[in-house]
């Protein structure tokens, strides 16, 4: 069995979803692996995706939710019925022992997140970390320290919108 976690952009432009969606799809399809588990904290945008894709190919999904408060907390009312959706289908869902969402939370997920893994999918534009921790670059080091093969996928025409990493 592999388990593959993922990291990304929460804030993908609209017109980039559809790419991240196709390119995210076709990468893991690739593997070739049928006991392939996706890892993920189900944030918006590329987090979202995969899980997504990973259901779609008929892969087993363990979501890691970093609080007790994240879904109230941070979800925005737009995406809670596909995090409801993504949490009903998950074979697992854990939530970390944090009562709020914040970087201990979040750097705690990702490090429970990568010690599972045998490997990351980064959808990620190759931006530095931007000193708040738990984001996408930072995950990316985390990963590449621990000596996990980084995956990155950043389909050719994808933006992010400027907000949270």
């Amino acid at each position: 069995m592999t388990d593959i976690a993922v990291t990304g952009h929460m804030d993908l432009a609209p017109e980039a979803y559809g790419p991240v969606r196709a390119r995210l799809h076709e990468f893991l399809a690739g593997l070739r692996d049928e006991r392939l588990v996706g890892r993920s904290c189900l944030a918006r945008g590329a987090d979202s995706l995969f899980a997504e894709a990973v259901l779609s190919l008929g892969w087993g999904l363990s979501v890691i939710i970093p609080s007790r408060d994240y879904r109230e907390a941070v979800v925005h009312a737009a995406d809670l019925a596909r995090f409801d959706a993504l949490c009903e289908a998950a074979d697992e869902v854990t939530v970390m022992p944090y009562a709020r969402a914040g970087r201990e939370a979040y750097e705690a997920t990702t490090h429970r997140l990568l010690h599972g893994a045998q490997r990351l999918v980064a959808v990620w534009d190759g931006s530095a970390p931007t000193g708040r921790g738990g984001g996408t670059a930072d995950t990316v080091a985390e990963a590449r320290s621990l000596g996990l093969p980084v995956d990155v996928v950043w389909p050719a025409g994808a933006r992010r919108t400027g907000g949270a990493s």
